[in-house]
C-alpha cells in the first residue's frame, strides 16, 4: 500500500514537469518585443483644453495620424494610412474632431479626439492636380458655422463638420487658376480664393459661404511675374518672390482694385545674400526669409512697405503664431549656438522684447532643428507658460518645456531601409566569490518560487516576482555574447542617415550615430544613405580590432551622384573613416573575401559600369582578373564588359520582380532523399536568378486589366552564362508579385484575375547530372561523385516541378528562415496586408504534394494536396501584435540550429525567435531544474523504500 502511494506521488510530481512546458500569461515578452512609432512629423496640432487629457495630434511622412500624451509622449491612438494616402493637412474642428485630408486632397476624414474612431470620411471630386488645402474656421460651432473647406484637384469644397455632407462646390479646373491661398475672414460669409494664372497674372475670387456662388472676380497682371507660392501675412495682405527671386511682392487684395507693391531684397539686407527662400511660417504682419545660414524677419507695413527687424545668423526653424491671450500673438524661434538650442518665444508686435528665452542642451547625435511647434499653458502664478514640440534633423521629436526635455522620441527608427548584424564582445571569464553566493542564493530563491507556480500555490505578489526573476535571469540583455546566440547587435540604418545599434534582447537603443557624410554640406547637398554591410569580423579569439560596418551612399537623389562611404565602429558607435568618392555607386557587391585584417572584399559598381574595389590594399589586389579602367589612373579600378544579354519584348513583357539567395545562406546537403529511398539532387547556385514579366496592360492599377490581356511570366536564369533554365506562364494573372529563392526552390504570390484570387506558387529545381548516385547505400559509404568540380558553362541537366496554391491573403513581404548548418526545416516567413507575419511550413509548398499520397510518401512527410493553403492563427510569429506599415522581414541565424531570429520592420518594429522543428536541441529558458532535481530525488528515495520493503518481506518469507 505504500509503495502504491509513493508511487502515485511521483506520477503527480512528472504530470507538473510536463506542464511547465506550457506558455504562460506572464512569460509574454521573453523571446520578442515590440516597439511602435509614428515616423518623421510634417503637421502637429495642439489640444490643451482644462478638462481632458492634454495632448497633440500629428501626421507624419510615413502616413501616420497619432494622438500623443504631452506628459509622456506616448501613443494615445494612431492610424496607419495606406502608401498612397499621404496627409496633406491636419486640424481639429468643434474641440472634439480631428480633420485629416489626404490622397492629394481626395479624402477628407474626421476622427474621434479621444479614442481615433472614424466618425466620418468623404471622397471628394476632382481630376486636375493641384495644391490641396485645408481651412477650418477657429470660431466652429455645432449650431452655427459648420463648414469645413477644402481646395483640391481644381475643386473648392465645403464640407459639412458634423457628417461630412459636401454642401456645395466649385470647379475652378476650367479658370486655369492655380490657388494658393484659401481664406474666410472671422464673422464673414465672404471666402477668397486667390491664386496665380500663368506666371505674371494675380486672380481673387470671391465666394459665399453658404451657397457657393461667385460673388465677384478680379485679376491684375504683374509683369515681372511670380516664384513660388504666396505667404499670407495679414488678412489682406499677400507676400511672393518675382520671377527673378531679386524682389520681394506685396499684393493687397481685399480693396476694390488689386495693387502690387516691389521692394528689392538688396535695399532690405544689403550685399547679396544669396538666394532667397521665404519660410511658410504663418507670422502676424511679418514674414521670415532665409538666405543659405542667414535669417531675415521683415515686418510688413502699411501700403505694402517692407521693414527689417531683424537678421539672425544660427537660426534653424519658426513656429507659426499662436492667440494666447486677447490681442497677443507668439511664436517661437529656434537658433543652435555652441552645441545647444536657445529657444526664443517672441510677441509678433513687440519684437524687440523676449517673452521667454530658454538654452537646453542637446544629444548632437539628433542634428539640427528642422520644425518647431508652439503651444501654451497657464502656470500655477496664472501667467503663460509655453512648450515647444521640435522635429530634429534625424527624425526624433522632442518636447522641451521649462528648458528641459520633457520626453523624446526616436522616431528615425519608422523608416528603416537597411539591416545587418554585428556579434556583442565575448564575456571576460573571472566571477568574484561573493557574486557567486549571491547568484546561487537568487537561483534558490528563483526555483523555490517556480515550484510555487507549478504546484499553484505562488501568490499575485510571486507571480509578479516570477516574472521580473525571469526577465533578469534570461539574461537576454547583456552586452556580451551568449552561448547559443541570441544577443547580437541589430545595425540598422534609417532614410535621415542615422544609424542605430540594437540589442536583439530587448529591442534598446545601445548607439545611435547621425552620419556625417550623409549630411548636408557644400559638397554634398543632398546626401542619400543606400545600405549598409559587414566591413570588419575579426573573430572572437583574436579581439584586437573591434568589429565595422560599411554605410554606402550617394550625395544626390540621382543615381549617377557621386558616392560617400563611412566606417563604423559597432561597439562604440564612433565614426572611424570616411571617404567621398569621385564615382558613383550604382551598385554595391560583397566578394567571399577577406584580407588579413578580416576586412571584407566589396566591389563598388558605378553609374559607367566601371567596378571598384575596397578595401585598396595590396592584398585586396591581388585578387584582381581583369584589366584596369581605361582613361583612369587608379589600379583599383576594373573595366565590365557584357557578358549575355536576355531582350524581353517591350511589348508582350515588363519586368516587374527580380529575387536571388541570401549570399550566406547554409545549405546542408545537395541530396534529398524520397519515396523509396530513392534520391534526388538539388541544383545548387548562387548565381541562380528569378525574374517576374507581366503584360504591359497589367501593369496599372490592381484589376484594371481584363484576364485575356494579363499574363505573368517567370524564369530561372543562370547569371553566369545567361542561360534560361526554366521558363513558365500564368494567363490571366498580374502583380504585384513577391518572391523569395532559397536553396533549389523559388515561392511567388501574384493575383489571379480568373479565378479573383490570390495565389502562391513554387518552382523546384534539380540537378539530373548526378542521377548516377541515386543509391543511398553509394553516398554513405562515399562512392558518388558529388565532390566532382562542377562548371556553370556546362550545359546543365535541370529537372523542375512547380504546383500553385491559392491564398486569402495580400502580401507585403516575404522571406524564409535560415539558419547556421542549414539543417532544421525551412519555414516561409509571409508578410500578410494586416501587418503581420505568419510563418507557414515549406512543406506546404511542395510540388510533389498529391491528393491521395502513398505510404511511402506519407512517412516522408508530404501533405496531402488541396486547392488552398491553410492559414493557422497559431502560426503567426507575432500573435496578436501588428507591424504597422510592415516593408521587411530579415531572418538571423544563431548558434543554436533549431532556432532562427525573425525581425520584422516598418512603422513599427518587432523581433522574435522561432524554432521551424521545435527546439530539438536545447532545454527551454523556464525548464524547472529545481522539479527535475525533486523528481530524481524522488525517484531515488522510491528505489531505496522499495528496496527496503522488498528486503522486509523477503526475510519474512525465509522465517516461514
Amino acid at each position: 500500500m505504500d509503495i502504491r502511494v509513493f508511487l502515485l506521488l511521483l506520477l503527480v510530481l512528472v504530470s507538473s514537469v510536463e506542464h511547465g512546458f506550457s506558455l504562460y500569461e506572464d512569460q509574454v515578452g521573453l523571446m520578442d518585443w515590440h516597439q511602435r512609432y509614428i515616423g518623421k512629423v510634417k503637421h502637429a496640432v495642439f489640444h490643451t483644453q482644462k478638462t481632458g487629457r492634454k495632448r497633440v495630434v500629428v501626421s507624419t511622412e510615413e502616413n501616420v495620424v497619432a494622438s500623443l500624451d504631452l506628459r509622456h509622449g506616448e501613443i494615445f491612438w494612431r492610424h496607419v494610412l495606406g502608401t498612397n494616402d499621404a496627409v496633406d493637412a491636419v486640424d481639429i474642428a468643434l474641440g472634439k474632431y480631428v480633420i485629416t485630408l489626404s490622397s492629394e486632397g481626395s479624402i477628407l476624414r474626421a476622427w474621434n479626439l479621444p479614442d481615433g474612431q472614424m466618425v466620418w470620411e468623404s471622397f471628394l471630386q476632382g481630376s486636375n492636380p493641384s495644391k490641396s488645402l485645408l481651412s477650418v474656421p477657429i470660431n466652429l460651432k455645432v449650431d452655427k458655422d459648420n463648414v469645413i473647406l477644402v481646395f483640391s484637384k481644381g475643386f473648392l469644397h465645403a464640407v459639412s463638420s458634423i457628417d461630412g455632407d459636401v454642401l456645395w462646390d466649385k470647379d475652378f479646373s476650367a479658370e486655369s487658376i492655380e490657388v494658393q491661398q484659401i481664406l474666410q475672414p472671422p464673422e464673414s460669409y465672404v471666402i477668397y480664393a486667390v491664386g496665380f494664372v500663368g506666371s505674371s497674372q494675380f486672380d481673387v475670387y470671391q465666394i459665399n459661404a453658404k451657397s457657393g456662388e461667385l460673388l465677384k472676380h478680379k485679376s491684375a497682371a504683374f509683369p515681372d511675374g511670380f516664384y513660388g507660392e504666396v505667404l499670407l501675412v495679414s488678412s489682406d495682405m499677400l507676400v511672393s518672390l518675382d520671377a527673378t527671386r531679386s524682389n520681394l511682392v506685396t499684393i493687397s487684395f481685399r480693396k476694390e482694385e488689386i495693387s502690387f507693391s516691389k521692394t528689392h531684397i538688396s535695399y532690405l539686407v544689403g550685399e547679396s545674400l544669396g538666394i532667397p527662400v521665404i519660410l511658410p511660417s504663418k507670422l502676424s504682419g511679418i514674414l521670415a526669409v532665409k538666405f543659405n545660414t542667414l535669417l531675415v524677419f521683415i515686418r510688413v507695413k502699411s501700403e505694402g512697405k517692407l521693414e527689417v527687424v531683424d537678421k539672425i545668423a544660427n537660426a534653424a526653424a519658426v513656429s507659426d503664431a499662436l492667440s494666447f491671450s486677447e490681442g497677443q500673438q507668439a511664436f517661437a524661434l529656434v537658433e543652435h549656438v555652441d552645441g545647444k538650442i536657445l529657444l526664443t518665444v517672441k510677441l509678433s508686435h513687440d519684437w524687440n522684447s523676449d517673452f521667454l528665452k530658454e538654452s537646453i542642451a542637446m544629444d548632437h547625435q539628433w542634428g539640427l532643428v528642422q520644425k518647431v511647434f508652439i503651444n501654451t499653458y497657464i502656470r500655477t502664478d496664472r501667467s503663460h507658460g509655453f512648450r515647444v514640440l521640435i522635429v530634429m534633423e534625424d527624425h526624433s521629436l522632442l518636447l522641451l518645456q521649462q528648458g528641459e526635455i520633457v520626453w523624446s522620441r526616436e522616431e528615425g527608427l519608422a523608416s528603416i531601409i537597411d539591416v545587418t548584424t554585428s556579434e556583442l564582445p565575448v564575456e571576460k571569464k573571472g566571477v568574484s566569490v561573493a557574486k557567486v553566493e549571491q547568484n546561487l542564493f537568487e537561483w534558490l530563491k528563483g526555483h523555490v518560487l517556480k515550484l510555487k507556480g507549478t504546484l499553484m500555490l505562488a501568490s499575485p505578489e510571486d507571480i509578479a516576482v516570477i516574472q521580473d526573476m525571469r526577465l533578469k535571469s534570461s539574461e537576454k540583455s547583456k552586452m556580451t555574447r551568449d552561448h547559443n546566440g541570441f544577443r547580437k547587435l541589430l545595425i540598422v540604418l534609417t532614410r535621415a542617415g542615422k544609424l542605430y545599434a540594437l540589442h536583439t534582447g530587448d529591442g534598446r537603443v545601445i548607439w545611435s550615430l547621425l552620419l556625417p557624410s550623409l549630411r548636408k554640406s557644400g559638397s554634398c547637398k543632398h546626401p542619400t544613405g543606400l545600405s549598409v554591410y559587414q566591413w570588419q569580423v575579426p573573430h572572437h579569439h583574436a579581439m584586437d580590432e573591434n568589429p565595422s560596418v560599411l554605410v554606402a551612399g550617394r550625395c544626390g537623389p540621382h543615381w549617377d551622384a557621386p558616392g560617400v562611404l563611412s566606417f563604423v565602429d559597432t561597439y562604440t558607435g564612433k565614426e572611424l573613416n570616411a571617404l567621398g568618392l569621385t564615382h558613383s555607386v550604382a551598385q554595391v557587391i560583397p566578394l567571399p573575401f577577406t584580407d588579413s585584417t578580416e576586412q571584407h572584399l566589396h566591389l563598388l559598381i558605378d553609374s559607367d559600369q566601371c567596378a571598384h574595389l575596397y578595401p585598396r590594399t595590396s592584398e585586396a589586389i591581388g585578387h584582381a582578373l581583369r584589366s584596369n579602367c581605361i582613361g583612369v589612373v587608379d589600379e583599383y579600378c576594373f573595366n565590365s564588359s557584357d557578358l549575355w544579354s536576355i531582350v524581353f519584348p517591350s511589348e508582350s513583357e515588363k519586368i516587374i520582380a527580380t529575387a536571388t539567395r541570401k549570399l550566406n545562406e547554409v545549405v546542408h546537403t545537395q541530396a534529398k532523399v524520397i519515396a523509396d529511398q530513392d534520391v534526388m539532387f538539388k541544383y545548387i547556385s548562387k548565381n541562380l536568378l528569378f525574374v517576374a514579366t507581366i503584360a504591359p496592360k497589367a501593369s496599372g492599377e490592381f484589376g484594371k486589366p481584363t484576364p485575356e490581356e494579363s499574363w505573368l511570366v517567370v524564369y530561372l536564369i543562370d547569371t553566369v552564362t545567361g542561360r534560361i533554365l526554366h521558363r513558365m506562364t500564368h494567363h490571366g494573372s498580374q502583380g504585384p508579385v513577391h518572391a523569395v529563392l532559397s536553396e533549389n526552390w523559388v515561392v511567388y504570390h501574384y493575383f489571379n484575375l480568373r479565378a479573383h484570387r490570390y495565389e502562391m506558387s513554387v518552382i523546384e529545381i534539380y540537378d539530373l547530372s548526378r542521377a548516377e548516385n541515386k543509391d543511398v547505400w553509394k553516398l554513405l559509404v562515399g562512392k558518388h561523385n558529388l565532390t566532382s568540380p562542377i562548371s556553370l558553362y556546362s550545359r546543365p541537366e535541370a529537372m523542375t516541378k512547380s504546383q500553385s496554391y491559392f491564398f486569402t491573403q495580400s502580401v507585403k513581404a516575404l522571406a524564409v528562415t535560415s539558419t547556421a548548418k542549414g539543417i532544421t526545416s525551412k519555414q516561409l516567413l509571409i508578410g500578410t496586408i494586416g501587418d503581420q507575419v505568419l510563418a507557414l511550413d515549406k512543406r506546404y509548398l511542395d510540388p510533389r504534394r498529391s491528393v491521395n499520397p502513398t505510404q511511402a510518401e506519407k512517412e516522408e512527410g508530404i501533405i496531402p494536396l488541396s486547392d488552398s493553403l491553410p492559414i493557422i492563427p497559431q502560426s503567426y510569429v507575432t500573435h496578436a501584435l501588428k507591424v504597422e506599415g510592415l516593408r521587411g522581414i530579415v531572418t538571423l541565424p544563431t548558434k543554436l540550429e533549431s532556432t532562427t531570429l525573425v525581425f520584422a520592420h516598418g512603422v513599427d518594429l518587432f523581433l522574435t525567435r522561432i524554432a521551424p522543428s521545435r527546439t530539438y536541441d536545447s532545454l527551454t529558458e523556464d525548464f524547472s531544474y529545481a522539479l527535475l532535481l525533486l523528481t530524481i530525488v524522488a525517484l531515488i528515495a522510491a528505489i531505496f523504500v522499495t528496496w527496503v520493503l522488498s528486503e522486509k518481506k523477503e526475510l519474512q518469507e525465509k522465517w516461514r
